[in-house]
């Protein structure tokens, strides 16, 4: 999976939100807020090449302690979410 275009990260009164740029992504509907881990999450995701659950339970276990199997799952639980949300692409 990959993020799609237009969606950025940003920090708003101690908030992480994900912000859509350009028209194309503009949608008043909702908003995307984020949790500390998720947020660490997303800003390790490139913007140009693919990122598996793996890479991001790789993550998760190289900066919290966490058991990888944990990490596993709780990785592919949020990149589920946010394919569901149309924040990322396969």
């Amino acid at each position: 999976m990959k993020k799609k275009p237009g969606f950025e990260l940003r920090d708003v009164c101690g908030e992480k939100l994900i912000i859509a740029q350009g028209i194309q992504n503009l949608d008043f509907s909702k908003m995307i807020n984020l949790n500390e881990t998720a947020a660490f999450i997303w800003e390790r995701m490139p913007a140009d090449a693919p990122f598996t659950a793996s890479d991001a339970a790789d993550a998760l276990v190289e900066e919290y302690e966490v058991e990888r199997d944990v990490a596993e799952r709780d990785a592919a639980a949020l990149l589920e979410q946010l394919l569901k949300e149309g924040l990322i692409e396969e």
